[in-house]
């Protein structure tokens, strides 16, 4: 399924915080392939319970089939749309009316000054330690065509994206945040509508590889994005590689589908040393 319902979100949630739920409440389909994965596993017989066997196994399974960064945020996110819906029920018979949202948009960060048209007008966005811009009338905001857009998987990296300028001296970036996961869908939106090449920054392992491929790379045309591999990569699983990163994740991703190079090629060095490299690693006082 594309997309996880309140119900089974909320279960899956309990189970999270240590509670056991009755095993009629969970979907078979949904208990089996938990339990295939070692995330749940069942006690009793008929009327028996489901139990979390494994946590951070279920945050990365959440994270790479649904980008589900944060189990309690998806949950308040779908129930104050569900808030919503039922509101816009009770002044319409029409339960199907387009819900309007009162916070959208996407957070945008630079360590140069980048021109940007918004609503018709030509405007500087101008770095300020500490600070980030917030486009909230993301429809009407056209970066300049020189501009290569670069979506940040991770916070920290977003944040101290001045003590990372040396990855990108080839070109002029304006960098988008994944986060907060809710606003993803404004940032495909917009990435559409624009004809500006995208680069992704992510993790170096197979959820950052997942996470491109499957938020981003499936939204765009062929040509227009690519994931961002700095040079010297084997070096930083020499130094930085994490064994856990490679035991804990999967790829979920056909590799008849991975049609880049860098990719592929990525794909390999992770199978090779066994280990993955968090992004962050790349964060430098230079």
């Amino acid at each position: 399924m594309e997309k996880i319902s309140l119900p089974v979100a909320e279960k899956l949630l309990l189970l999270r915080q240590g509670e056991r739920i009755p095993a009629s409440q969970l979907p078979q389909t949904v208990f089996k392939e938990l339990q295939f994965e070692n995330i749940l596993y069942r006690i009793g017989k008929n009327r028996g319970y489901i139990l979390l066997l494994n946590q951070e196994q279920l945050d990365l399974y959440l994270l790479n089939h649904y980008s589900i960064a944060n189990l309690d945020e998806y949950v308040s996110v779908l129930k104050e749309e569900d808030t919503l819906r039922a509101s816009l029920i009770k002044v319409s018979t029409d339960s199907k009316l387009i819900r309007s949202r009162s916070f959208k948009g996407f957070l945008v960060n630079c360590y140069d000054p980048v021109e940007v048209c918004l609503n018709g007008k030509q405007t500087l966005l101008n770095p300020t330690l500490g600070l980030f811009h917030f486009v909230y009338d993301f429809e009407h905001f056209i970066p300049d065509p020189q501009l290569t857009i670069v979506g940040v998987e991770n916070p920290e990296s977003f944040r101290y994206i001045e003590k990372q300028r040396y990855l990108f001296k080839d070109m002029k970036p304006l960098f988008i945040s994944r986060y907060p996961q809710n606003q993803h869908g404004d940032v495909i939106r917009w990435l559409k509508a624009i004809p500006n090449p995208y680069l992704h920054f992510g993790d170096f392992d197979f959820a950052g590889i997942n996470i491109y491929m499957n938020e981003f790379k499936r939204h765009l045309p062929n040509g227009r994005c690519s994931f961002f591999v700095p040079p010297g990569i084997e070096e930083l699983f020499e130094r930085y590689g994490n064994y856990e990163r490679y035991d804990r994740q999967k790829l979920c991703v056909d590799m008849v589908d991975i049609t880049e190079s860098q990719v592929a090629e990525l794909i390999g060095i992770i199978h090779r040393y066994r280990r993955g490299v968090d992004q962050e690693v790349l964060v430098r006082d230079v």
